[in-house]
């Protein structure tokens, strides 16, 4: 193989954007290289879904960009050169090949940021680096947005955001049907009669990718259907899906977007976060498309539920990539509560009593997904009633979900979710018993354990670790102003309720893989 190509630019597997003016031209002396290397398969144990997926769409826009005649060298996971490293395999291939320059797109992470960064400082020929060109906003923009500020309110970004790129609002820069947030008509229960819309999926066979991963001893979690693999894994496909979101989930989208029931895996979501998320499309379209949907039928698709999706893309994944860039590397060891405890074991196979969690922890295995509320309110809520380390925490979140990259993964979950960060990214942690969860769904009807007792033989875990969080964290806690009246509901109580509450809770916790 000759190739006479001088620059070698590297493309990572989350960055599939065939719209990058890298590909406008095509330029013979530029070489594009992707690598499926152990380094990322390996340091974290993540759902086979979410290997197979990546790799699928690798090779996918490899061979687009080969049909677009473009150079490309592809390095598969068993290639017996296969260094399994960026650097290395970087580098073998520039001393093969006598490449003269090196580039390479900004990574989305920092461990692969903070990488390449120092491999090119030693590294002797030139290097270039590249903005991926997806996200709304740079990395810096929401530091610089709050620079000086104590706080960093998702609402104040979003307005920003709005206005900064003109999505729904009028020609004065005031937001459309006069006002910014819509969340209070967002939430409702599924209606026992009421059947969601069969999910979109897909039918690729992924099965040489699934013997590749086997053979090469990669260890995975969850299970997963390879001749029928049912997330897009590539650009077409994901066009596809988004296009089934506008036409057939949106106008219900806002309605149930906290809704939550067994069996029902997607319910109105358009599980576009993948496709985003390796740039197979850009949240920039994703809006646009939504919004046309919206003005072609005002009628049927009220508002609302525009607003709220628009909500998720706009305001809050760029926020919390805003986050991550501002307060990482500190952010990955904070640990507000100084929680300590190990994730239960059934977490990673869904064998437990508790409906809500079996159904939500299940779905997550069977699918590589499940929604922001079954993340928050179930398994996140869970874990941080339980007193579990966010280290377990983030481990967790990061493997089992297709979409799962530290950038959005890392903020949501050690933030949002579990309060690690003291109130960064939430004014108040997000924890429930178990009247929140029968609320927004049907889990509690049938389950083993009982909603409505706090105390005694089946009573449900989340009522008296509820309760026995805030006890644990009252110093902490006491002073927050969105939580305050809990505490004057916890002092009303007479003692010998507290203490029997205390005692259900430790018992719980002591017995914690047996739930």
């Amino acid at each position: 193989m000759s190739i006479k190509n001088k620059t070698l630019r590297l493309i990572l597997g989350d960055q599939l954007n065939i719209n990058h003016s890298w590909f406008a031209t095509v330029d013979s002396n530029v070489t594009y290289v992707l690598m499926e290397i152990k380094s990322e398969t390996d340091y974290a144990k993540h759902h086979i879904q979410k290997v197979i997926g990546i790799f699928a769409a690798m090779q996918d826009f490899a061979k687009e960009l080969q049909q677009q005649h473009h150079d490309v060298i592809y390095i598969h996971l068993n290639d017996e050169n296969n260094l399994h490293r960026f650097d290395e395999n970087i580098l073998s291939l520039i001393d093969k090949y006598k490449f003269t320059q090196f580039e390479y797109l900004l990574p989305d992470e920092y461990r692969v940021d903070e990488h390449l960064k120092a491999f090119t400082q030693k590294l002797i020929i030139p290097t270039k680096v590249y903005d991926t060109e997806h996200f709304y906003s740079s990395r810096n923009e929401l530091g610089d947005l709050f620079d000086g500020k104590k706080t960093y309110l998702m609402e104040t970004f979003y307005r920003y955001m709005r206005k900064k790129h003109k999505v729904l609002i009028d020609n004065e820069s005031k937001p459309l049907h006069g006002k910014w947030n819509f969340d209070e008509d967002n939430r409702q229960k599924l209606p026992k009669a009421h059947k969601p819309i069969i999910p979109f999926v897909f039918s690729n066979d992924v099965t040489e990718i699934e013997t590749e991963i086997i053979t090469s001893k990669i260890k995975t979690i969850g299970n997963v259907n390879s001749k029928n693999f049912i997330w897009p894994i590539n650009r077409k496909q994901s066009l596809e899906l988004l296009d089934f979101f506008t036409t057939n989930c949106l106008q219900l989208f806002g309605t149930f977007q906290d809704a939550m029931a067994p069996n029902e895996w997607s319910v109105y979501h358009s599980r576009l976060s993948f496709s985003m998320n390796i740039k197979l499309i850009s949240p920039q379209e994703v809006i646009d498309k939504a919004i046309v949907a919206y003005n072609k039928n005002p009628e049927e698709i009220a508002f609302h539920q525009l607003e709220g999706f628009v909500r998720q893309i706009i305001g809050w994944r760029e926020y919390m990539r805003g986050i991550y860039w501002l307060k990482i590397p500190e952010y990955a060891s904070l640990n507000y509560f100084e929680h300590d405890a190990k994730l239960p074991k059934w977490f990673w196979t869904g064998e437990t009593k508790m409906n809500c969690l079996k159904d939500a922890i299940h779905q997550s295995l069977d699918f590589a997904y499940a929604h922001h509320i079954q993340r928050l309110m179930v398994t996140g809520n869970f874990a941080l009633l339980a007193g579990i380390h966010p280290d377990e925490v983030d481990a967790w979140y990061l493997g089992i979900y297709i979409d799962a990259f530290e950038w959005v993964e890392i903020t949501n979950t050690r933030g949002m979710s579990q309060f690690a960060d003291g109130g960064i990214v939430g004014t108040k942690p997000y924890v429930s018993t178990a009247a929140y969860i029968n609320k927004m769904s049907s889990y509690c009807s049938g389950c083993y354990y009982d909603k409505n007792k706090k105390i005694g033989e089946k009573a449900c875990p989340f009522n008296s670790l509820y309760w026995n969080f805030y006890h644990r964290h009252e110093n902490k806690l006491a002073i927050n102003p969105r939580i305050g009246m809990m505490y004057n509901v916890w002092r009303k109580m007479n003692e010998e309720t507290r203490n029997e509450m205390l005692e259900q809770a430790h018992y719980y916790l002591k017995h914690i893989n047996e739930l």
